[in-house]
């Protein structure tokens, strides 16, 4: 294992993995003394990131595998890119002007996640940083039936006790763009996030059918979905306003006030029972709360299998199928000579009360 130490960030090659496609597997690990992070070139997957807890020991608090051809089996996108378009696209079907393009159809007759070869199974090229890893991805014209040359930049730094997810982006035709990191998180290693307990600053709430696709905008107040106060994740989650999605799968709007560039806060997750805390701040215009309710049979790490509610999801993004409804908040189509930007910051503490 070779070592390498940029400015308090220890920068470790860890040995290959075969890739039952061909090839191999880059794996990187990342340590300043605070947090720690395991990448992957397959799909830019977050592997493990390790947060201390109140006593100040490190635990790994996302779920993950342990080879290429078990994340390769796995359709839960466990700690992968969602792309070219995070969610879900209606259909499986965008429109530009006069053009039409059918997308990969993977999800109930619906584009979920980018397709099935989405950016989550794409080999990344992987460099180091100073403080991190950068990967790149070039998606061909026609990737998933997405229009154009797409080019992607992903930058994964630490700094003290934040991780930053950077992405930037760009095309050279018009092609709707939303990228999110699908990591898969668990503050204190039980088998059940029911008391983990999240604030999620957002008053509406898109409002999806039975497959997710977005029907209209709703105020939280006085709902299942009002999550501004605080709530254990276990409260609402048998809740018949989630007994279609079996509970929580739904997109927050974010309000971005300051500009495209400011990070606003989104969330506080918490455990009562390691004392983490996760805050989320990003620069996207929605976030997909998600409490894995359809993570049964995933494998997991030593043979484990993963069951549901596990893990959650919190996923910064442009908006489901909004390349399909304009009037939705944000603008999912990049055009030739932007540039796509989502720039996410997880700050991780310890300090997190026993009694919530």
């Amino acid at each position: 294992m070779e070592q390498v130490q940029h400015n308090q960030v220890t920068v470790s090659i860890l040995e290959p993995w075969q890739d039952p496609r061909g090839g191999q597997i880059e794996r990187i690990l990342l340590d300043n003394g605070i947090l720690a992070l395991e990448v992957l070139s397959l799909g830019g997957i977050i592997r493990g990131l390790w947060a201390p807890d109140r006593q100040g020991n490190r635990q790994n608090v996302v779920l993950g595998t342990d080879s290429a051809a078990a994340y390769l089996a796995q359709k839960a996108h466990l700690g992968g890119v969602a792309g070219r378009y995070s969610n879900r696209i209606a259909n499986s079907r965008i429109n530009w002007r006069d053009r039409s393009y059918q997308l990969d159809n993977n999800f109930h007759g619906h584009c979920l996640h980018g397709g099935h070869e989405g950016f989550n199974r794409k080999h990344w090229q992987m460099d180091t940083l100073p403080d991190g890893v950068r990967l790149t991805l070039n998606s061909p014209d026609g990737d998933m039936g997405f229009p154009g040359h797409c080019r992607v930049q992903l930058d994964y730094r630490l700094a003290a006790n934040n991780l930053y997810v950077e992405f930037t982006a760009d095309c050279d035709v018009p092609c709707p763009v939303s990228l999110t990191q699908h990591s898969y998180f668990n503050l204190d290693g039980s088998d059940d996030i029911r008391q983990q307990h999240i604030q999620l600053h957002a008053d509406k709430v898109l409002v999806p059918d039975e497959h997710g696709i977005p029907q209209r905008i709703m105020a939280v107040e006085g709902s299942v979905f009002d999550l501004r106060r605080g709530v254990m994740m276990g409260t609402h989650l048998d809740s018949q306003p989630l007994a279609a999605t079996r509970g929580y799968d739904h997109c927050y709007l974010m309000e971005i006030d300051d500009g495209p560039d400011t990070l606003l806060p989104v969330a506080t997750v918490s455990s009562p029972l390691s004392g983490r805390a996760m805050r989320l701040y990003s620069n996207q215009p929605g976030v997909q709360f998600y409490t894995a309710n359809f993570l049964q049979g995933t494998p997991g790490r030593q043979g484990q299998v993963l069951h549901n509610y596990q893990g959650w999801c919190l996923e910064p993004q442009m908006l489901p199928d909004a390349p399909n409804q304009p009037h939705l908040p944000g603008n999912p189509w990049l055009l030739p000579g932007q540039q796509y930007h989502h720039l996410s910051r997880y700050r991780f503490t310890n300090d997190a009360p026993a009694d919530m």
